[in-house]
């Protein structure tokens, strides 16, 4: 198998006005569907958004990004115990998944099907974008997707083909700062330099860091990408979406 496939990927944000259609959106689903998940239960549900109409109403909720206002699909991956509930409703017997243990479950089985479909949408040609946003306002997508009770937004996936033929492949850690051979190693104050220099020596880091106001790439990324009171508010959402919190 080539691995350079998986090397080169990119994330496409800027897609062009060809239609993809249902059929393919679907052989897609169907072949991601295949992807490894927790006790042959796949614990997973996707809505697919293709409408104009559709699309508009979830742009906010995705603050209007490029990649979400310009894709012609949008999928919104859930987590979704509420169907094997049901199952179990329907065959005399009790579901266990409505607990912390049964979300994470959920959420493992969504992740792993919301990467196959990346994966199998850009071996067939397409282009992607992950859309975080989706956990930024699970309320907000709950409502306008009508998601019951057992199901809850994970991960949004703008879908479509590019607009462009070559996109800019994204730095990443190298190979020692995520491999630990036989147990887990800490980081060194030494170690944490030799990851993170390539990352923080990248030009568009320093324009990152300048137009933020910050001295370093780890304040931009900490302080104001992902600050910590942003992560509470997303936790207690999805803990309230989870009934562990109300």
């Amino acid at each position: 198998m080539n691995l350079d496939f998986f090397r080169n990927r990119a994330t496409v944000r800027v897609f062009s006005d060809r239609e993809v259609p249902d059929s393919l959106v679907c052989e897609i689903i169907e072949a991601a569907a295949h992807a490894p998940n927790t006790g042959n239960m796949q614990l997973y549900s996707v809505v697919v958004t293709k409408s104009e109409e559709g699309r508009q109403k979830l742009a906010p909720l995705h603050f209007n990004q490029p990649a979400a206002t310009g894709a012609p699909v949008l999928l919104t991956v859930c987590a979704d115990i509420r169907r094997f509930g049901k199952w179990c409703d329907c065959r005399q017997a009790k579901t266990g998944l409505y607990n912390f243990g049964g979300w994470l479950s959920a959420i493992t089985d969504a992740a792993i099907f919301a990467q196959q479909i990346v994966t199998a949408a850009e071996a067939n040609g397409l282009g992607c974008c992950y859309l975080g946003t989706a956990t930024y306002n699970i309320d907000g997508f709950s409502e306008a997707l009508d998601l019951p009770e057992g199901v809850m937004p994970l991960v949004g996936i703008a879908l479509g083909y590019p607009a462009e033929k070559e996109h800019l492949v994204s730095d990443r850690l190298p190979m020692p700062a995520i491999v630990h051979f036989e147990k887990f190693h800490d980081y060194t104050a030494e170690d944490i330099d030799a990851y993170y220099k390539e990352k923080e020596s990248l030009a568009e880091s320093e324009i990152f860091i300048a137009e933020n106001g910050k001295r370093t790439l780890a304040q931009v990324f900490s302080e104001v990408r992902y600050p910590r009171d942003l992560n509470e508010a997303v936790g207690d959402a999805a803990l309230r979406r989870m009934g562990v919190r109300k």
